[in-house]
């Protein structure tokens, strides 16, 4: 006897998210199965965002729970369809209205890594099927133009008023540093640091975005206080290395997030431990764990480390980052897999406005 769609969906309603919980069929993830010559079943699955690290979990929950149906053939499709953050309709004057989740990245002092992070989750956020843009909010120091090949550019404009961003590694990707002379030091007060910032991000072309990544300055100024006032944020991932005194400043700027009241996505730990090329000796030049300790007492998600590989300076230095560069390296999969974590995270917090028990969103396919 040929199975049904409802059969196979019926199969699948004890099946979970594995980041909420909840189920499946509850979130609308699952749409209508559609059911192949041969006893055989496509099972449509639309995930919050196309950087999941959960397809292979729920492409294995998927197969044993029909395995009881005993069909020839099983396929498992995956799409997405990424959440705006909820806070996008509570705003009127949201500057990126076409942007979909505002993500910075901050630490509380500089030299920990922060823009290296920073350009590379935006590009394996991209590689991952996101729609992203990178936009190098440290008016101070912008290093975004040399880390993704774009040093010297000059962006465009077809109006005048408007600026169109340039794209690298599928990134749309705007800086202060675009503007100025690289050489020219910036001494600017707080007003002027305001209106450059307005104007990256009112008077950019973003057009629609899943993700737009801001790499913020160093410390707990100006510039975060300009953002969390006239941009509607998902959420902020603080980066720190390992040891004590950097800790400090990234639990200062957690505290500063908490109270402009933008939720902290979690911590990135960078420059964890340092493998001997030669020997394969591990040493942890700036100690390890430090961050994912912090988080835990904090209560934050912990995000992931970021071993120290000459890769990653040189990647940075030549315009390559790491993750488009030399994808296979342990260092590169551990960057991808902080960007599936924040894409994961993100996803978890827009959830939280769809209704528990509500009725599965719009269903695809066509029935049995």
């Amino acid at each position: 006897m040929a199975v049904t769609a409802e059969q196979v969906l019926a199969a699948l309603k004890e099946l979970k998210d594995p980041s909420t919980g909840r189920p499946l069929e509850e979130l609308g993830y699952l749409k209508h199965p559609e059911i192949l010559e041969g006893s055989g079943v496509r099972v449509h699955v639309e995930l919050p965002t196309p950087a999941s690290p959960h397809k292979a979990r729920l492409e294995e929950s998927i197969r044993a729970a029909l395995q009881p149906l005993q069909l020839a053939r099983v396929e498992v499709a995956f799409s997405a369809n990424v959440r705006a953050s909820p806070a996008k309709a509570a705003s009127t004057q949201d500057l990126v209205p076409g942007v979909k989740n505002v993500v910075l990245v901050g630490s509380g002092k500089g030299g920990v890594g922060k823009s290296t992070v920073s350009a590379n989750v935006a590009v394996a956020l991209a590689q991952l099927g996101a729609k992203t843009g990178l936009l190098d909010a440290d008016i101070y120091g912008p290093s975004v133009p040399l880390m993704m090949g774009l040093f010297g550019a000059r962006p465009t404009s077809d109006d005048g008023k408007s600026v169109n961003p340039l794209a690298a590694f599928g990134v749309k990707v705007i800086s202060i540093g675009f503007f100025v002379d690289p050489e020219q030091a910036m001494i600017w007060r707080g007003p002027m640091l305001h209106g450059a910032l307005v104007q990256l991000l009112r008077d950019v072309k973003w057009g629609d975005l899943d993700y737009l990544i801001l790499d913020l300055p160093p410390g707990t100024g100006d510039i975060q206080l300009t953002i969390a006032q006239q941009v509607s944020v998902s959420g902020a991932v603080v980066v720190t290395t390992p040891q004590d005194v950097a800790l400090s400043d990234a639990i200062k700027a957690k505290t500063m997030f908490d109270k402009v009241n933008i939720p902290v996505l979690g911590f990135v730990e960078n420059m964890s431990g340092f493998v001997c090329p030669n020997c394969h000796h591990e040493t942890d030049i700036f100690s390890k764990g430090g961050a994912e300790l912090a988080a835990g007492k904090l209560g934050v998600p912990f995000l992931g480390r970021v071993p120290i590989n000459v890769a990653i300076r040189a990647g940075s230095d030549d315009g390559r980052p790491v993750v488009a560069a030399d994808p296979g390296l342990p260092e590169s999969q551990a960057l991808i897999r902080i960007a599936q974590n924040i894409a994961d995270r993100v996803a978890i917090a827009n959830l939280a406005a769809v209704p528990r028990g509500q009725k599965p969103l719009v269903q695809l396919g066509r029935k049995a």
